[in-house]
Protein backbone atom coordinates (compact mmCIF):
# COMPACT_ATOMS: atom_id res chain seq x y z
CA UNK A 1 0.00 0.00 0.00
CA UNK A 2 1.02 3.60 -0.34
CA UNK A 3 -0.17 6.99 0.71
CA UNK A 4 -0.01 10.24 -1.23
CA UNK A 5 0.21 13.61 0.46
CA UNK A 6 -0.19 16.97 -1.24
CA UNK A 7 2.90 19.14 -1.36
CA UNK A 8 2.58 22.47 0.51
CA UNK A 9 0.01 24.80 -1.11
CA UNK A 10 2.55 27.54 -1.81
CA UNK A 11 4.76 25.05 -3.67
CA UNK A 12 1.84 23.73 -5.69
CA UNK A 13 0.66 27.24 -6.53
CA UNK A 14 4.12 28.19 -7.78
CA UNK A 15 4.09 25.22 -10.20
CA UNK A 16 0.90 26.40 -11.93
CA UNK A 17 0.92 29.45 -14.10
CA UNK A 18 0.39 30.55 -17.65
CA UNK A 19 -1.20 27.67 -19.42
CA UNK A 20 -1.44 24.72 -17.00
CA UNK A 21 -3.50 21.55 -17.25
CA UNK A 22 -4.17 19.64 -14.02
CA UNK A 23 -4.55 15.87 -13.96
CA UNK A 24 -5.81 14.47 -10.68
CA UNK A 25 -5.73 10.70 -10.23
CA UNK A 26 -8.16 9.41 -7.63
CA UNK A 27 -5.90 6.42 -7.29
CA UNK A 28 -6.50 2.75 -7.09
CA UNK A 29 -8.10 1.22 -4.04
CA UNK A 30 -4.70 0.35 -2.56
CA UNK A 31 -3.76 4.04 -2.43
CA UNK A 32 -4.79 6.58 0.16
CA UNK A 33 -5.32 9.78 -1.81
CA UNK A 34 -6.42 13.10 -0.23
CA UNK A 35 -9.35 13.64 -2.61
CA UNK A 36 -11.03 16.54 -0.77
CA UNK A 37 -7.78 18.43 -0.23
CA UNK A 38 -6.80 17.96 -3.88
CA UNK A 39 -10.22 19.14 -5.11
CA UNK A 40 -10.00 22.22 -2.89
CA UNK A 41 -6.50 23.05 -4.17
CA UNK A 42 -7.53 22.55 -7.80
CA UNK A 43 -10.58 24.77 -7.23
CA UNK A 44 -8.36 27.54 -5.84
CA UNK A 45 -5.93 27.27 -8.76
CA UNK A 46 -8.79 27.32 -11.27
CA UNK A 47 -10.56 30.30 -9.70
CA UNK A 48 -7.20 32.11 -9.52
CA UNK A 49 -6.81 31.73 -13.28
CA UNK A 50 -3.75 29.49 -13.00
CA UNK A 51 -5.35 26.47 -14.68
CA UNK A 52 -6.78 26.20 -18.19
CA UNK A 53 -8.30 22.73 -17.69
CA UNK A 54 -8.55 20.03 -15.02
CA UNK A 55 -9.37 16.34 -15.25
CA UNK A 56 -10.03 13.98 -12.34
CA UNK A 57 -9.90 10.30 -13.22
CA UNK A 58 -8.23 7.09 -12.10
CA UNK A 59 -5.43 4.81 -13.29
CA UNK A 60 -3.39 7.42 -15.13
CA UNK A 61 -0.53 4.92 -14.78
CA UNK A 62 -2.10 3.18 -17.79
CA UNK A 63 -0.98 5.23 -20.85
CA UNK A 64 -3.99 4.13 -22.92
CA UNK A 65 -6.44 5.15 -20.20
CA UNK A 66 -4.59 8.44 -19.76
CA UNK A 67 -4.97 9.30 -23.46
CA UNK A 68 -8.65 8.33 -23.39
CA UNK A 69 -9.36 10.50 -20.34
CA UNK A 70 -7.62 13.52 -21.89
CA UNK A 71 -9.28 13.17 -25.31
CA UNK A 72 -11.97 15.79 -24.59
CA UNK A 73 -9.45 18.45 -23.56
CA UNK A 74 -6.59 17.70 -25.98
CA UNK A 75 -6.81 21.21 -27.44
CA UNK A 76 -6.02 22.61 -23.95
CA UNK A 77 -3.33 19.97 -23.37
CA UNK A 78 -1.66 20.82 -26.69
CA UNK A 79 -1.72 24.53 -25.82
CA UNK A 80 -0.44 24.01 -22.26
CA UNK A 81 3.09 24.84 -21.16
CA UNK A 82 2.80 22.89 -17.92
CA UNK A 83 1.00 19.83 -16.58
CA UNK A 84 0.44 19.56 -12.83
CA UNK A 85 -0.25 16.02 -11.67
CA UNK A 86 -1.81 15.00 -8.37
CA UNK A 87 -1.00 11.29 -8.05
CA UNK A 88 1.64 8.88 -6.88
CA UNK A 89 5.03 8.99 -8.58
CA UNK A 90 4.04 6.38 -11.16
CA UNK A 91 1.23 8.60 -12.51
CA UNK A 92 3.56 11.61 -12.76
CA UNK A 93 6.15 9.57 -14.68
CA UNK A 94 3.47 8.22 -17.04
CA UNK A 95 2.26 11.75 -17.84
CA UNK A 96 5.86 12.98 -18.29
CA UNK A 97 6.58 10.16 -20.76
CA UNK A 98 3.34 10.75 -22.68
CA UNK A 99 4.00 14.50 -23.02
CA UNK A 100 7.77 14.77 -23.35
CA UNK A 101 7.64 18.33 -24.67
CA UNK A 102 5.78 19.62 -21.59
CA UNK A 103 6.98 20.55 -18.13
CA UNK A 104 5.33 18.05 -15.78
CA UNK A 105 5.17 18.70 -12.04
CA UNK A 106 4.22 16.44 -9.14
CA UNK A 107 1.69 17.94 -6.75
CA UNK A 108 2.11 15.08 -4.27
CA UNK A 109 4.71 13.17 -2.30
CA UNK A 110 4.37 9.38 -2.04
CA UNK A 111 5.04 7.26 1.04
CA UNK A 112 5.07 3.52 1.51
CA UNK A 113 2.66 1.74 3.84
CA UNK A 114 2.93 -1.94 4.76
CA UNK A 115 0.52 -4.19 2.95
CA UNK A 116 -0.63 -5.29 -0.48
CA UNK A 117 0.74 -3.10 -3.29
CA UNK A 118 -1.90 -3.88 -5.90
CA UNK A 119 -1.53 -4.69 -9.57
CA UNK A 120 -1.23 -1.85 -12.07
CA UNK A 121 -0.30 -1.82 -15.76
CA UNK A 122 2.68 0.35 -14.94
CA UNK A 123 5.89 0.80 -16.89
CA UNK A 124 7.41 3.01 -14.22
CA UNK A 125 8.36 2.44 -10.63
CA UNK A 126 7.90 4.64 -7.60
CA UNK A 127 10.09 3.88 -4.59
CA UNK A 128 7.51 5.63 -2.38
CA UNK A 129 10.41 7.37 -0.67
CA UNK A 130 8.66 10.49 0.58
CA UNK A 131 9.85 13.81 -0.79
CA UNK A 132 9.43 13.59 -4.57
CA UNK A 133 12.16 15.03 -6.81
CA UNK A 134 10.32 14.51 -10.11
CA UNK A 135 9.83 18.29 -10.41
CA UNK A 136 13.60 18.77 -10.65
CA UNK A 137 14.33 15.85 -12.96
CA UNK A 138 11.91 16.24 -15.87
CA UNK A 139 9.51 13.62 -14.55
CA UNK A 140 12.16 10.86 -14.52
CA UNK A 141 12.70 9.41 -11.05
CA UNK A 142 16.37 9.51 -10.02
CA UNK A 143 15.73 6.94 -7.29
CA UNK A 144 14.34 4.22 -9.57
CA UNK A 145 15.99 5.18 -12.90
CA UNK A 146 19.49 5.18 -11.34
CA UNK A 147 20.77 1.89 -9.98
CA UNK A 148 22.57 3.85 -7.24
CA UNK A 149 19.54 6.08 -6.50
CA UNK A 150 21.64 9.25 -6.82
CA UNK A 151 19.70 12.50 -6.45
CA UNK A 152 22.44 14.97 -7.40
CA UNK A 153 23.64 13.80 -10.80
CA UNK A 154 25.64 11.09 -12.49
CA UNK A 155 28.25 8.99 -10.75
CA UNK A 156 30.58 9.25 -13.74
CA UNK A 157 30.72 5.51 -14.34
CA UNK A 158 28.30 5.23 -17.28
CA UNK A 159 29.61 4.29 -20.72
CA UNK A 160 27.79 4.84 -24.00
CA UNK A 161 24.67 5.84 -22.08
CA UNK A 162 24.57 2.60 -20.09
CA UNK A 163 24.79 2.13 -16.33
CA UNK A 164 28.07 0.77 -14.92
CA UNK A 165 26.14 -1.46 -12.49
CA UNK A 166 23.70 -2.92 -15.05
CA UNK A 167 25.00 -2.89 -18.64
CA UNK A 168 21.46 -3.43 -19.99
CA UNK A 169 20.09 -0.38 -18.15
CA UNK A 170 20.15 3.14 -19.55
CA UNK A 171 21.91 5.64 -17.29
CA UNK A 172 19.05 7.38 -15.49
CA UNK A 173 20.93 10.65 -15.19
CA UNK A 174 21.76 10.75 -18.90
CA UNK A 175 18.03 10.36 -19.52
CA UNK A 176 17.25 13.10 -16.98
CA UNK A 177 19.83 15.53 -18.40
CA UNK A 178 18.59 14.86 -21.94
CA UNK A 179 15.02 15.61 -20.89
CA UNK A 180 16.00 18.79 -19.03
CA UNK A 181 17.99 20.00 -22.05
CA UNK A 182 14.99 19.34 -24.29
CA UNK A 183 12.77 21.37 -21.93
CA UNK A 184 15.50 24.04 -21.53
CA UNK A 185 15.49 23.49 -17.77
CA UNK A 186 19.16 22.68 -17.22
CA UNK A 187 20.43 24.88 -14.41
CA UNK A 188 23.58 26.94 -14.69
CA UNK A 189 26.75 25.47 -13.13
CA UNK A 190 26.40 25.28 -9.37
CA UNK A 191 23.09 23.40 -9.43
CA UNK A 192 21.95 23.38 -5.79
CA UNK A 193 22.52 20.10 -3.98
CA UNK A 194 19.31 18.28 -3.09
CA UNK A 195 19.16 16.76 0.37
CA UNK A 196 16.56 14.02 0.57
CA UNK A 197 14.05 14.29 3.38
CA UNK A 198 12.89 10.71 3.91
CA UNK A 199 10.53 11.88 6.65
CA UNK A 200 8.71 14.56 4.64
Amino acid sequence: MLITQLKPKDDVSSMAGGSTVVICCEGCREVHFPELEAAETIGELTSGGKVSAAVTTDYICDPDNLKLQLKKIMDKVNAADTMLVFSCGVGVQTVAAAFEEKKVFAGCDTFALPGYQGVTPLEYDCAQCGECHLNDTGGICPITACSKSLVNGQCGGSKNGKCEVDKDMECGWERINGKLEKLRLIDAPGHPVKVRNFNA
